[in-house]
């Protein structure tokens, strides 16, 4: 049976690649997934682009375990040699938009479950869900979901890791900071030019130190990544804007890091955009994590935001595919790694749920 499957499902990312499916644009492949779960006799719900269901013998009395990867992607580079909407297998690769990041992950999933789908005395209510917008963190997917289906107690998001255990992710909180200055005319002295000021306010956020320190997950990331200042070569402007993304480990919540940044740092004014992407993580000691590990996968703290973030249960990342080929040029995935994913996803399972 795990043969078959992972033939369909290898046949399924396919068609997903050929089928645009941009955040909020994903009700195509929508289809496309119903279709999976209408061939395999699986009742399933369709929530706007998010298409969910749970297996045959659910138990209100029990746990639930969620199996979650996404179906939108990002819009294709500039830089790709092959077609994103062609499905491309050459030399083992299967090449094509979101062939990584995550059809593979989220076909593997959708094989795993189906397997599962009718077994009967299970410990944990599997509850799968291929949800959207993922890519853009938008209001209709994954998060859209929560208050929808069942109460989830833990959860394996599908994101390319290698197969490896990914216990722990950063969270992502991006500021809009401002720097102000006095205006002027170019031709005059100004000892308050803002875009001189700016020189050691771009030093101050490059030498700052969070204190706390993650085993998992390292050191909270900062970087600004966007400056804008000025419209005319004649004028000094009275601002300058600048935008800061910050990578969080789990020693911090995003509120303590908005708190921390307001506090001390040498701008104007510093506003989050949003609190709600937290850290995510799983105890180490979680049966999960244990199977995984005896069947010898690795853990490690992931750097990338996936849709984890929006969850309040532990959750383990867990997929095939290679986290540095998501969003890349002539993004591929290796048919093997689709195969040896559903493998271990379903031996996972086997040790912990039946």
């Amino acid at each position: 049976m795990i043969e078959q499957l992972t033939q369909e499902a290898i046949s399924l990312l396919k068609t997903l690649i050929e089928t645009q499916s941009f955040s909020s644009e994903e009700d195509i492949t929508a289809a496309e997934i119903e279709d999976w779960f209408q061939r395999h006799e699986i009742d399933y719900t369709r929530t706007k682009n998010n298409v969910w269901a749970v297996n045959k013998y659910f138990d209100e009395a029990k746990p639930s375990l969620l199996l979650n990867s996404h179906h939108d992607t990002v819009k294709p580079n500039s830089a790709y040699t092959k077609d994103p909407f062609k499905a491309i297998v050459e030399d083992g690769k299967l090449y094509g938009l979101g062939s990584n990041d995550a059809g593979g992950c989220l076909v593997s999933l959708m094989a795993t479950f189906t397997y599962f789908y009718n077994h009967e005395n299970l410990k944990y209510n599997l509850v799968i869900v291929a949800s959207a917008e993922e890519e853009s963190s938008g209001p209709n997917g994954l998060n859209s979901m929560l208050s929808i289906i069942p109460k989830i107690d833990v959860a394996i998001v599908g994101e390319p890791t290698l197969m490896n255990l990914a216990v722990a992710e950063k969270g992502l909180v991006v500021f809009d900071a401002v720097l102000t200055g006095t205006p002027s005319h170019a031709a005059h002295p100004n000892n308050d030019n803002v875009i001189y000021k700016a020189i050691d306010v771009l030093q101050w956020f490059k030498d700052f130190k969070f204190e706390k320190g993650s085993e998992a997950l390292g050191d909270v990331k900062l970087t600004v990544s966007q400056i804008k200042a000025g419209k005319q070569h004649n004028a000094v402007p009275a601002d300058l804007e600048l935008v800061i993304d910050v990578r969080v480990n789990d020693a911090y919540s995003n509120s303590e890091i908005a708190e921390i940044l307001e506090k001390e740092s040498p701008v104007s004014s510093i506003i989050p955009r949003s609190l709600r992407l937290n850290s995510s993580s799983i105890p180490t000691d979680h049966d999960l994590v244990k199977a995984g590990i005896a069947i010898g996968r690795s853990t490690y703290g992931s750097p990338t935001l996936s849709d984890q973030a929006v969850l309040s249960c532990p959750s383990l990342k867990l997929g095939p595919g290679d986290s540095t080929r998501s969003h890349s040029a002539d993004e591929f995935i290796y048919i093997n790694e689709i195969e040896e994913g559903i493998k271990i996803y379903v031996e996972l399972l086997n040790r912990v749920i039946v």
